[in-house]
């Protein structure tokens, strides 16, 4: 199975963000430290969310009213636009993203010539679209590493957290978030005794 008939259509996709963003949050106060983030609508109903491992590998997911796009970057693929001689974006991963959708990824912060893959998905698609991209044998983009670390379940994210932030999670707690519980004192508390909730709840406020 592909990496794009793994991924889950926008909606639901979105909401595991949110949940992903969140955990980190209780996980981690330092916002520079944390792997997944979330940045809830602006004016133009567009949302942000975003994996950063801190070693120089990124996924951005932009949600807008007209669909949602993907742009990743593993640093040492042989497809970077650093692994080139001319620095261009390798052929094909823009090329067929449809324009309202390729204007969002202009934001500075974002870095669109920095991208090694791009998937997006139109209001009207059934599936996640890719360009038509050629990438040499022995070679990888990234996508199978980054989308990866979208973890789906609960248990997922418990072994990730033992690794990243050196943090034990009960499991039954993490579950329950996983499951759209709203995060209480208590929940923070079980999963960073040393959390501080007030400022805690103060940020998961500003990702809802």
């Amino acid at each position: 199975m592909s990496v794009l008939e793994t991924l889950p259509e926008p909606k639901i996709l979105k909401e595991l963000m949110k949940i992903l963003a969140s955990l980190n949050i209780v996980c981690c106060p330092e916002e520079w430290l944390r792997y997944h983030s979330f940045i809830p609508e602006s004016d133009d109903n567009v949302s942000i969310a975003s994996i950063d491992n801190g070693s120089g590998d990124h996924l951005f997911i932009i949600f807008a009213p007209q669909g949602t796009i993907i742009k990743g970057f593993d640093h040492e693929s042989e497809v970077s636009p650093y692994a080139q001689d001319e620095h261009e974006v390798w052929p094909g991963i823009y090329e067929e993203v449809p324009t309202s959708l390729l204007s969002l990824l202009e934001d500075e912060a974002i870095a669109k010539e920095d991208v090694t893959f791009c998937f997006w998905y139109e209001n009207n698609d059934s599936m996640w679209q890719q360009g038509k991209v050629e990438i040499p044998d022995g070679a990888e983009d990234g996508s199978d590493f980054l989308i990866g670390t979208i973890f789906r379940t609960a248990e997922d994210f418990v072994e990730f957290a033992e690794g990243y932030f050196e943090l034990t999670l009960p499991i039954e707690i993490v579950a329950k978030i996983y499951e759209g519980e709203a995060i209480t004192r208590e929940m923070i508390k079980a999963i960073n005794p040393d959390s501080d909730v007030e400022k805690v709840f103060q940020e998961l406020e500003g990702i809802d």
